[in-house]
């Protein structure tokens, strides 16, 4: 609250409290990233330190609602990482994400950030609540609870939209990986 207020150094207060989990999260995103990747979690970290900082002032209302923000800007950080790469590559070496393991799909299959980043966008046009739960629980790591917490929304209906939303998420960018 007291950063809410125009008080900047709270952040630097804060930021203690939130780093360890920021970098678990951070951690946590990078595993699933392609073997060559040279960003480093210290560095994802950090970039979304800044970012976060920057917002003037801080949209959050509670430590789950911070962390789904945090994972919305990691998740920015890390299409843009992708996309510069894929640029730079000439479209080639995409970072691979096993979507077995970003949405709990008993299918395994290779999809990139940058795919399943942009199917998140077409699911955001459809649903978004549907499209923000993904976000919370995946790239936020927040539990159906907490999910259910920062949204405003029954644990029940949060369970009922994941499972909905990887089912989704699963066909659309399977589709596209054909086209």
């Amino acid at each position: 609250m007291r950063w809410r207020d125009g008080d900047r150094e709270a952040l630097d207060t804060l930021m203690p409290l939130v780093y360890a989990e920021l970098r678990r999260l951070a951690q946590h995103y990078l595993r699933q990233e392609r073997s060559d990747h040279t960003l480093q979690s210290t560095a994802l970290v950090h970039e979304a330190y800044l970012r976060l900082a920057g917002q003037n002032p801080p949209l959050w209302q509670n430590r789950a609602h911070f962390f789904g923000i945090a994972a919305h800007v990691m998740r920015q950080i890390l299409v843009e990482y992708a996309r510069a790469h894929n640029t730079e590559k000439r479209g080639g070496g995409a970072c691979k994400l096993t979507l077995d393991a970003a949405l709990d799909i008993q299918q395994k299959t290779d999809v990139d950030v940058i795919a399943l980043d942009d199917a998140l966008d077409r699911l955001c046009e459809l649903d978004p609540q549907q499209s923000r739960i993904v976000e919370l629980r995946f790239f936020a790591g927040l539990t159906i609870e907490d999910t259910a917490e920062v949204i405003g929304i029954s644990p029940a209906t949060v369970k009922r939209d994941w499972t909905s939303a990887r089912a989704w998420l699963h066909r659309e960018i399977a589709r596209s990986a054909l086209e």
